[in-house]
């Protein structure tokens, strides 16, 4: 399904970090977060140990708490709307655009009430959301945007970066990311005060951070000013990030040249593309299966062949999880869990593998006796 682009020299940076002595958070962290913030022009980044975290640390700096409602997708990994629970606040399902996997301002508005006090606009698989609609219809409710931009980093909105203008963003550095440091994420926002606070709040609410302390050159003693958490990023990891970050362009350029020719050789199958105001990053490559497929009969029919896919993005209100949890009808949402699935794509893949996968889907679906529809 996906392949991290590491080498040599991901594994000579983070030797170095090792013999530096200085493994924990520290001045690789702050170098990293200052090079991912300018990549996706925010003012700054705080990196932090998964996208997980960042999420609730956002949903935490804005003070939602019990009592509150957060929109999100029921259309995401499932962190996106746990992210919301760690704080005591109730995730609303909003359904999603059928031709861009995210959420509209015509889809949140309808599950939009006097209780809501954000909405969590996922970037799903890379392809960006109109945030600027979103925010048009939010903003003027004192309703807070926040961006999940976990799969996002390198895709494009209206000529920027995604993350540019953004209240707040989190982003995945998990392997399945097109920038990998094995785990870890970040926050990047614009406001100065939020970044300090935010990076108080990763490290046990500590007014000065353990590296700050250790090269301040005099004794300070630290003071706790909040209940907060643990959830920093290790200098080894950044060290990792800060080569992967050098490649992204690379990594970006293979990804939507390999996904064109997806799209010219499954001319007869929707998939995924760029909206009409941005670029994807192609993190993930999915297609509709016609109607009337039995989608695990496909699967398997892949496996046989020796290609691995994946089913299509979880609805997460249909999970064990959320059973019980309130949802609108989401047609949308239910339609792109059950009818789609993610092909392999991978920087290193070549023209012949993606002949086998080609090759494998129609087998399969002829071996079903239908035909793909456009």
């Amino acid at each position: 399904m996906m392949r991290p682009l590491l080498g040599e020299e991901e594994a000579l940076a983070a030797a170095e970090a090792v013999r530096s002595g200085w493994v924990a958070q520290g001045p690789r962290v702050r170098e990293f977060e200052e090079a991912f913030a300018a990549s996706v022009g925010a003012h700054h980044g705080v990196a932090v140990s998964s996208c997980t975290t960042g999420l609730h640390l956002a949903v935490h700096l804005l003070g939602i708490g019990a009592g509150d409602e957060v929109v999100v997708p029921s259309l995401s990994f499932i962190a996106t709307a746990n992210a919301v629970r760690y704080t005591g606040a109730t995730p609303v399902f909003a359904d999603v655009e059928v031709g861009t996997g995210n959420l509209s301002a015509s889809t949140v508005e309808p599950v939009l009430t006097d209780r809501t006090r954000a909405v969590m606009v996922v970037h799903q698989a890379g392809v960006p959301a109109d945030v600027d609609a979103i925010k048009a219809l939010c903003e003027p409710r004192g309703i807070a945007v926040i961006e999940d931009a976990a799969c996002a980093a390198g895709s494009t909105y209206k000529g920027k970066p995604v993350g540019t203008n953004a209240t707040i963003a989190a982003w995945s550095f998990h392997p399945r990311k097109l920038l990998t440091t094995g785990e870890g994420g970040m926050v990047t926002v614009d406001d100065a005060e939020w970044a300090t606070r935010l990076k108080r709040l990763r490290e046990h609410g500590m007014s000065v951070s353990a590296a700050d302390r250790h090269h301040g050159g005099s004794a300070v003693i630290e003071q706790y000013l909040e209940t907060a958490f643990n959830y920093r990023m290790t200098d080894i990891q950044a060290a990792v990030g800060l080569v992967q970050l050098s490649k992204l362009d690379a990594i970006i350029a293979r990804r939507r040249e390999l996904a064109a020719r997806y799209q010219e050789l499954l001319e007869d199958v929707e998939t995924v593309r760029d909206p009409e105001y941005g670029t994807t990053n192609y993190q993930s490559f999915w297609v509709w299966l016609p109607e009337g497929v039995n989608r695990q009969e496909v699967l398997a029919g892949l496996a046989e062949r020796g290609v691995s896919a994946r089913r299509g993005i979880m609805a997460s209100h249909l999970e064990p999880a959320y059973e019980g949890h309130p949802a609108a009808d989401l047609p949308v949402t239910e339609a792109f869990t059950n009818r789609t699935l993610i092909l392999p794509l991978f920087h290193d893949m070549t023209e012949s593998e993606q002949d086998t996968v080609v090759s494998a889907l129609s087998e399969t679906l002829h071996a079903q006796r239908l035909t793909v529809r456009g």
